[in-house]
């Protein structure tokens, strides 16, 4: 699937702060995700560099798939974003050549007919916007906001299944065989723990 990536925004003591999700369009699995202050380079370069670390094999496997055809007939993996100069500068320097980059490409675009849209990562920070509406004031340190999107990260990718998936968790789309059992919260704290041990 495509990779789509956008941030939203997450007040903290007053003050916007950015929560970046880069989502798999195919599993819904969530591949990145980094909570910061500013959408710096930098930042947005540690939050891509995640998706390298973690799926760079099957970006490659692609890759090397339809380099023998014209740059204009391969079949590439996708990334979708806003319009935002530093995800676009992180990319450059991540994935140049092997992957497209759709930049600019606003939600709008579906009802317009065009290939490309954010759906995806939309939905995903629209079930995290729900989730906060009783949350008015936000949230009083950087830290408690960054711990609330870790775990709703987690959530989203191990607990909760989702009916666009036939209920089945992103997790399990993406083959990911954890066996953490019917109640998944306790299952994956206790495969925590014993990665933990294993450590």
């Amino acid at each position: 699937g495509n990779i789509h990536y956008d941030e939203k925004y997450i007040k903290v003591n007053g003050k916007d702060n950015y929560d970046l999700n880069a989502i798999d369009s195919k599993t819904k699995f969530v591949l990145a995700h980094l909570f910061v202050e500013k959408r710096t380079k930098q930042r947005c370069y540690e939050f891509l560099k995640q998706i390298k670390e973690s799926c760079y094999k099957q970006i490659i496997e692609t890759y090397n798939q339809e380099k023998h055809k014209k740059v204009e007939d391969r079949k590439l993996i996708t990334f979708v974003c806003d319009k935002f100069a530093s995800y676009k500068s992180a990319f450059s320097r991540l994935f140049y050549r092997t992957a497209n980059l759709s930049f600019g490409v606003p939600i709008a675009c579906k009802k317009y007919g065009l290939e490309h849209n954010n759906n995806p990562i939309e939905r995903y920070n629209g079930k995290i916007k729900d989730r906060m509406n009783g949350m008015r004031k936000g949230f009083s340190s950087f830290e408690g906001a960054e711990n609330f999107m870790n775990l709703q990260c987690v959530i989203h990718n191990f607990v909760n299944p989702h009916q666009e998936l036939r209920d089945k968790t992103p997790a399990e789309m993406a083959e990911i065989k954890l066996k953490l059992g019917r109640n998944k919260i306790l299952g994956l704290g206790r495969y925590l723990a014993s990665k933990r041990n294993d450590d």
